[in-house]
């Protein structure tokens, strides 16, 4: 399961890089410099916010599946609370542009979800561990 976690991560990322790449481009050609720095700080944000979800499940996912399906739980709600206080902090500052931020940051946000969905179905990953060991008849069990 990790080895198709890792490629879906991998892919999800490259795909998410050229859309942020594209974005910064555009948003450093309409918004100058402050948009540069807009778009730069929203993909930074994603950056974090995303690796720390990536680092965390993925730790987890080498106990069990369930240790991974709390970590996941426990990092979307730490995110949640951490996008609110960095909105908080950024809140009214004039060195970028926040409209260049808020732009960058959807973007990849919705890139990295779709190409997660997207790569997933077309690995066909399972979802249920298949057991390692056969299983013999009944008849043989003693049973």
């Amino acid at each position: 399961m990790l080895a198709k976690y890792a490629i879906i991560i991998r892919r999800a990322g490259a795909l998410t890089a050229v859309a942020a790449a594209i974005t910064v481009a555009l948003c450093a050609v309409l918004g100058g410099a402050k948009g540069l720095y807009g778009a730069l700080i929203g993909v930074g944000i994603v950056t974090v916010f995303f690796g720390l979800s990536v680092l965390v499940v993925g730790r987890a996912a080498r106990i069990s599946p369930q240790a991974m399906m709390v970590a996941a739980m426990v990092t979307y709600v730490v995110k949640i609370v951490g996008l609110a206080v960095v909105v908080s902090v950024l809140h009214g500052m004039t060195a970028f542009s926040d409209r260049s931020l808020g732009v960058t940051a959807i973007v990849c946000i919705l890139v990295w979800c779709v190409a997660q969905a997207v790569v997933a179905i077309k690995i066909k990953m399972l979802y249920v561990e298949p057991d390692t060991e056969p299983q013999q008849p009944a008849a043989r069990r003693g049973g």
